[in-house]
Order: structure tokens, then sequence, then C-alpha cells
């Protein structure tokens, strides 16, 4: 069954879906109106702020949510948003924000707003994520990993209301990211009306599970594991979009994306898998987009574990891994060998980095020193989800355990269905953990803090478990100098620490993918995942 059909059969059965029919018939013309976005990830909120990536972070948060600011996807500098313009104070602890005027907030079934977007929003937005005491922190179970990875709580002394259109944050150390950071796809802005009124009501968790905020579409309907319905926000501040809606197909059941997309049942595909690229070239219906991304796969060996805490088993498995027989047999080509968590794009980059390289015969010399030449037997937990860093995690996950075989280790794949960094730790208590990151802006600290930080540890991002206070001062450092050229040596120091301690293995770099009906125009790809669908209209058949 189509998702079309899915969605027309559901329009009949629940009268509360805004804008369905009574007769399937007069939904025949959907894509005409609209058109279905096809992924492998299913959403397990609908606010970024409460995980670390996945289809809300990546795309869902960027037509239900806006930020105070955008980043430009060439020169990955701040732009302005729902904030037009910025100071800073001389010390670099003040930022002062103009706010723009007339921005609505989405009208929906469960809430009608009475006035526009201003400095309250942006005030109840960011301290409900850092101050313990507000009445949201632990709603939705208080974790907040992004920010946490941070250290935003210990970063943002202050945020308050100058007038209805200008907020003002006062920090409590300089922090070179900061506006960097305020345009990722974490920091988007909610209704504080609608937040007091679920409150009063006593539903605090629907400011989650049924967001209200100023982006292009808002959420229409959801129906687990199959479908997410995306209305226009007709009152949308850049204009309202040229589709009335979008439907994410989500379902697992049945075809899989490809079949649904050369039978038409979707109009576009992200991160197809590598070995699908010839077939849909091979279509003249189809237009394939590529972009060269921010973003790292990589292994994470936990720290924790007593054999991966010795740094000798650590750079064994490192020499064991032949990343070019990855590269050939799982991006087919398309990816770059990563030797950094940095890809070679980011200005921080070290080219003159002391990364180990394949070596089997050391692998073994290492193992053998360790007390571990025959004996070591390790777990390696693996998502399924293609990601744009990784476009088969299964089949890197097997070469790695081949390689890892052929040094004396034995090791054990544990699946699971999506990538929750959290329950590779809570759950599973895996040695290794096989993940990935996509940039959320340009800046190098967003690669190094939130992955590899001590804090980030605490927040669980570090699946790792690896703290290194010589490796946080330079990070620290790093965000308080204003002199580019510092802040470039403190980054490669602390490259050459990760070369030094390897708390993980960097993997490859990979290129974003994304097939489109050729009908389809103006659809976005960015080097950090996140892409508006405010620009995409259909044309006339061709």
């Amino acid at each position: 069954m189509s998702a079309y059909t899915r969605l027309l059969l559901v329009c009949v059965s629940l009268a509360s879906l805004i804008g369905c029919s009574d007769d399937p018939q007069q939904d025949s013309d959907i894509r005409s109106r609209g058109f279905v976005y096809c992924g492998q990830d299913k959403p397990t909120t609908f606010n970024p702020q409460l995980i670390d990536g996945g289809l809300t972070a990546d795309t869902l948060a960027a037509q239900l949510f806006d930020r105070l600011l955008l980043l430009d996807p060439v020169s990955h500098q701040p732009l302005p948003s729902l904030a037009i313009g910025w100071t800073i104070s001389d010390d670099g602890l003040v930022y002062t924000f103009t706010l723009r005027e007339g921005i609505e907030f989405q009208t929906t079934d469960w809430f009608t707003p009475t006035r526009q977007f201003n400095a309250q929003d942006v005030v109840f937005s960011f301290k409900r994520v850092i101050k313990p005491d507000h009445p949201f922190h632990s709603v939705s179970g208080g974790r907040y990993p992004w920010f946490d990875s941070q250290g935003f709580a210990n970063l943002i002394e202050d945020i308050e209301v100058v007038d209805p259109l200008t907020v003002r944050f006062t920090l409590s150390r300089p922090d070179n990211a900061f506006l960097s950071n305020l345009a990722t796809t974490y920091a988007v802005i909610h209704s504080q009306e609608y937040a007091e009124q679920i409150l009063r009501a006593g539903k605090p968790d629907r400011l989650d599970s049924l967001p209200v905020g100023t982006g292009p579409f808002y959420l229409d309907s959801y129906q687990a594991n199959d479908f997410v319905r995306l209305n226009r926000h007709e009152g949308y501040w850049l204009g309202a979009a040229p589709m009335e809606q979008v439907v994410f197909d989500i379902a697992s059941r049945g075809t899989g994306t490809l079949a649904k997309l050369l039978s038409n049942e979707c109009d576009v595909l992200s991160s197809p898998v590598a070995s699908q690229l010839p077939i849909i070239s091979a279509d003249d219906d189809f237009n394939l987009n590529a972009q060269t991304g921010m973003n790292v796969a990589f292994l994470a060996l936990d720290n924790n574990q007593p054999e991966l805490s010795d740094v000798r088993v650590r750079k064994a498995i490192n020499h064991a891994i032949n990343r070019e027989n990855l590269l050939n047999s799982v991006y087919y080509g398309t990816g770059t060998k990563a030797r950094s968590i940095l890809p070679p794009m980011s200005w921080a980059y070290n080219h003159g980095s002391q990364a180990l390289d394949y070596d089997p015969v050391k692998a073994r010399t290492l193992l053998k020193e360790a007390g571990f030449e025959k004996n070591l037997s390790l777990t390696l937990w693996v998502p399924l989800e293609p990601r744009p860093y990784n476009p088969s995690p299964r089949k890197t996950a097997e070469l790695i355990q081949a390689d890892l075989n052929a040094v004396g280790v034995k090791v054990d794949i544990i699946i699971q269905d999506t990538v929750n960094r959290f329950s590779a730790i809570d759950k599973f208590n895996s040695d290794l953990i096989l993940t990935g990151w996509v940039a959320d802006n340009g800046d190098p600290d967003n690669f190094l803090r939130p992955l590899l930080s001590c804090d980030a540890k605490q927040a669980g991002l570090n699946v790792a478990n690896w703290c290194n206070l010589s490796f946080d001062n330079l990070l620290e450092l790093a965000s308080r100098t204003p002199k580019l050229n510092q802040r470039l040596n403190y980054y490669h120091l602390a490259q050459d620490i990760l070369d030094t301690e390897v708390p993980i293995v960097p993997l490859a770099h990979g290129v974003h993918f994304q097939v489109h009906h050729r009908s389809l125009e103006g659809l976005q790809m960015s080097p950090f995942g996140t892409r508006s669908f405010s620009t995409v209209f259909r044309r006339s058949e061709i």
C-alpha cells in the first residue's frame, strides 16, 4: 500500500486531521499540492532540543521551527533569521539581539496564538534547557544532549528581555562559537504562550509531541511507524510555501525506499545507499544531487571497558581497520578516508596529523604486548539506518569485524534499528560503537566538544566515555582567544592528543546524496544536513 493510499485511509477514519477530504477521490491529486519524502529514520520527538540527530534534527525541525540565526552554506558565517541584527560587548560576554517584527506562530488544532513572536519566546526556549528549576526543564526526560555536551548551562549566565523585540544573552566567558551554535538545528524557538497554556492544562509534554513554531509548515498528523504529515503555514514570515503539504513516509514494512521512489510513491529520497546510485542515475525521471558534507563516520571505543582502557589495544584496533576497503566496498568511491574527526574542509583540519595507518602486523604486536594475543572478544553496536556519513552501517560493521578477526580479535555485532547513542550505553554496554556526526555549523568546536569533551561524556554524546582535561583545556583556550592563528594552534594540539590517545577511530567522511523527481524544484542541500522545504515547488509534467 502506497504512502498516498495510507494517508487517504487515515483521512477517512480520523476526522481530526486538517485538510483531509471525506472523498478519497478528491485527494487523488495529492502530488500537485505537495510531495512525499522518504527516509529511513523515525521521529522520537518533534522537539530537536531533546535529541542529538535523526529525522527531527536533520529535516523536520527546519520545517516546524525557526532559529535566531542561520548559517551561510558556503562561508559558514551566521546570517539573520528571527534576529535581524546583534551587537557584542568589547569583552565578548554580552550579546544583544534585535528581533524581527511581525512573525506569526502557527495555528494548529491544539493552539491558536493571540500574539506575535517576541523576546519572551526566546528567553523561554533557552531557559527551559539550561535552568533545572524551570517548569519545563524535566518534561520529556529532562535530557538536552547537544546543549549539555556544549556546557550551555555553565556558559549562559543570564538571558533577559530588554524590550519586546530585544533580548540579551550574558555569558560567563567568551565563546567564539556562540553565534554559530545559535544557528544550529537544536536552537529552535518555541511559543511561550503555548507553553503556558498547556502547563495550566497539566499537559506540558505536548510541547514536544504537538509542536508549535514559526516555521513554513506545521504538524497536521502523525501515525507512528507510518507517516508524518505537515501542512503549509499560511502566515509564514517569508511568504507561504508553494507546496500545501509535505508527507514523510517513515513506514518500514513493505517495499524498500528505492522501490517506492521508482514506483513514484516517493518524490524525494534522502541518503540513498551508495550501491543504488547507478540505478538512480540511469533513470531520467530523477535528479541526483550531492553535497560534500561536514561529517565523519567513526568507531567509538568505550574507554570504561577494562580491555579498551589500554591505549595499546585502542591503537591496535585503529591499525587493524582497512579504510581503503571501506571506501571501495561501502562508499563506492564517494567518500574520503578520515584521518581526523574533523573533515579536510574544516579550517582547523591538521594536515600534519600523525594518525595511525592500516598496519595489521603492528596491530598484532600491540595486542600481544597488551596480553591479548588471541583472547580478546568485543561487542560492536551498529545502527541500521543509512546516514550521510555512512551509507551502509551493517556492511561497514561486517568489514570491521573481518579486519579485527584477522588480527585475532573476536567481534560480536549487535544490530539496532535506530541511531540512538544512549541505547548503546544504557542497554547493551557495548565495547565498540559504530556511529558518526553531521556538523551543525562550520566551527571545529562543533565536532570536538560535543563528541569528546568531559561535558559530552556526562551528557551521553561522548560514547567513547573518554575525558581528558588537557584536551578540554585546549578547547577552552580556543573558544576564548580572538586570534585565529592561536585558535588554529590549539585545535591542532587537541587533534594531536586524539592521535596519541585514540579514544575513537575515524573511518570516513561521506558525501550526502539526495534524489528527487525531476518535476520538483527548489530543494536545498546543506553541508550541515538541515534543509527547509519553504522554496520547493512542482513544475507541470514534462
